[in-house]
């Protein structure tokens, strides 16, 4: 029998923190995320449905966040030279069903008071587009760096608003449409 360190594989673990600190197995793809960064453009990242797109989200959130410990034997431990911490809002689409677009308005709502909370807000902000926009505003104007918004499961809500194609676009599709764009 040979000496060898085991590895846990890390089945249904969506966050990076977690696979790195409990030493799952991890394909190192962290060349890609230091490149993509590097590049400074909007990214929509669009793959099919269990394909990691979670986990690509939240190492880029561990990145912008600056967790350098996490990354220790990774390829972007040797690219990344400045390890310059931003403030990420993280919002992620995937906790409920969606029936209606205040369904969704409801579940960014809660997601946003927890950034408002360490920000602050606008009383004048009647809407979410305002609010995030004054958000993205006092998050720069507090920490002088640019805002990194990552947006988790976008699709679920479109996803789970389907009824069938007779009624396409269904009522539901349209309000879940309206709040997204």
């Amino acid at each position: 029998m040979t000496n060898s360190i085991v590895r846990k594989l890390p089945i249904g673990i969506q966050t990076f923190e977690k696979i790195r600190e409990g030493n799952y197995v991890y394909v190192d793809k962290t060349e890609w995320v230091w490149r993509m960064a590097s590049l400074e453009t909007p990214f929509f990242l669009s793959r099919p449905r269990r394909f990691g797109k979670s986990l690509l989200l939240s190492t880029f959130e561990a990145y912008f966040k600056g967790r350098k410990d996490l990354f220790k034997g990774l390829a972007i431990e040797r690219l990344e030279q400045d390890w310059i911490e931003y403030p990420v809002i993280h919002l992620d689409l995937n906790a409920k069903k969606f029936d209606t677009g205040e369904d969704l308005i409801r579940l960014v709502d809660r997601q946003l008071l927890v950034y408002e909370a360490i920000y602050g807000s606008s009383d004048a902000d009647e809407t979410i587009d305002d609010r995030l926009f004054t958000l993205l505003r006092l998050i720069c104007e507090q920490t002088g760096k640019r805002v990194v918004v990552l947006v988790d499961e976008y699709d679920k809500p479109l996803l789970r608003s389907f009824h069938g194609y007779h009624d396409y676009p269904s009522q539901s599709q349209k309000a879940n449409h309206e709040v997204l764009t």
